[in-house]
């Protein structure tokens, strides 16, 4: 369902609001009539079109410095060919409804697209019924803001586009948008830009990063989508104050990385997904590392799972709650060489006779029935079994089935628990 002029549906009791919608530009020469093209391109430098309500037949092209305004009763239309709105550098397109775009996925036909534009406004615009919603190409300082883009949907995740692309963009705001039944929200080879007060839900990746470092993604809700983010080969990432919801079936994954290091992952509340912070491999540069702070990773499958190295991770004053396992690392590993400090565990069996809301010896994870299952994946149908139960019984009483710690967290913490 399109959402137009109102606050946008809840997800989970609550509401997702959407901004104000632009407000109409000063002094701008109304448009009631086609065609719409031929008025845009007799359009000088500085120039504002306002749209009436009604249907206009695209594709057109907005020149660089003009400004095309209209409600969203006011509805663009693809031919059924190409992009449908093309824009200049500094041109802006505010507050209209566009539907559609060509099929052709090699060219990335879009509903909108910016290609070697800088300083263009995308704002409170409404997208249905096309592939790839707005796609900015090697441009700078574009804002993209208060849009709701619906894709095409379909069971088949990859076969739909993406709601949002970036590719070599940057210094640009993507604010408080909507994108719903897409692909993925794609940050490609895109560098200092700012990811704020977004919502993506029922897609494939929330956002997708690749080659792409300094940027920030923060006040975000990624919910029930395959991935909510994941960061492959990106350096220097703040990822803070977003909720990752819903990531589930084998993939589901609320955090993943692939070769990415100094990133910061704080205060993000990771809630019922198959895995809550996935690692391959990160960080994999010498020198680099990955800091998690003031985490809440509940409901899951697992917390963490580590593949490949763990040296260079550390996760501080983090709570790890109602999960099934807390941590896991593939290939029979351990995550002793993670730094661990103040975390928070819902199975710490310790005490705290001081009062100081540090348990007074450490958390360590040895589970006998996890580690069995960690080798053997065929285990995970004997979860809850008296069976594997019996087996993670005989690794805490019986020296001799003792496993290794996985982890150790020598001052974990207890009062976050109730707090979180």
């Amino acid at each position: 369902m399109l959402l137009i002029g109102c606050a946008r549906a809840p997800v989970g009791g609550t509401p997702l609001e959407r901004p104000a919608p632009p407000a109409r530009p000063e002094g701008c020469t109304a448009v009631a009539s086609q065609p719409l093209q031929e008025l845009l391109g007799a359009a000088k430098d500085g120039a504002a079109l306002c749209l009436a309500a009604g249907t206009y037949l695209g594709p057109i092209e907005i020149p660089a410095g003009v400004t095309l305004w209209g409600p969203a009763s006011a509805v663009i239309r693809s031919n059924g060919s190409g992009t449908t709105v093309r824009l200049g550098s500094r041109a802006e397109l505010l507050g209209v409804t566009v539907d559609g775009a060509g099929g052709r996925f090699d060219l990335l036909d879009a509903a909108v697209k910016v290609e070697k534009a800088d300083d263009v406004r995308i704002e409170g615009v409404s997208i249905v019924k096309a592939n790839f919603g707005i796609l900015l190409e090697q441009a700078k300082r574009a804002t993209v803001r208060g849009n709701h883009v619906v894709g095409i949907g379909g069971t088949a995740l990859g076969l739909r586009g993406d709601g949002i692309r970036l590719w070599e963009t940057y210094d640009s705001r993507i604010e408080a948008n909507l994108v719903e039944q897409s692909r993925d929200l794609v940050v490609w080879y895109s560098s200092r830009n700012v990811l704020k007060d977004n919502v993506v839900r029922n897609s494939r990746y929330g956002t997708h990063f690749m080659y792409s470092h300094h940027n920030r993604v923060e006040g975000s809700r990624y919910l029930n989508n395959e991935v909510g983010i994941f960061v492959m080969y990106s350096r220097d990432l703040v990822l803070e104050r977003n909720t990752l919801l819903g990531a589930s079936g084998a993939a589901g994954m609320g955090l993943g990385m692939k070769e990415s290091g100094n990133l910061t992952v704080r205060d993000n509340q990771v809630i019922h997904n198959t895995i809550g912070f996935f690692l391959d491999n990160s960080p994999l540069d010498v020198g680099d590392t990955n800091r998690f702070e003031g985490n809440s990773v509940r409901l899951g499958d697992v917390g963490v799972t580590f593949l490949s190295s763990t040296h260079g991770n550390t996760f501080e004053r983090n709570a790890f709650a109602d999960n099934h396992r807390q941590v896991r690392v593939e290939s029979g590993g351990d995550a002793m060489a993670v730094s661990w400090n103040e975390n928070a565990f819902d199975d710490y069996v310790g005490y705290d006779l001081d009062g100081d809301g540090i348990g007074d010896f450490p958390y360590e994870l040895s589970d006998l029935g996890n580690v069995l299952e960690s080798r053997s994946a065929d285990l995970a149908f004997l979860r809850g079994t008296p069976a594997l139960g019996l087996v993670s019984i005989a690794g805490h009483v019986v020296p001799l089935f003792a496993p290794k710690p996985v982890l150790r967290d020598a001052r974990p913490r207890l009062e976050a628990l109730l707090a979180n």
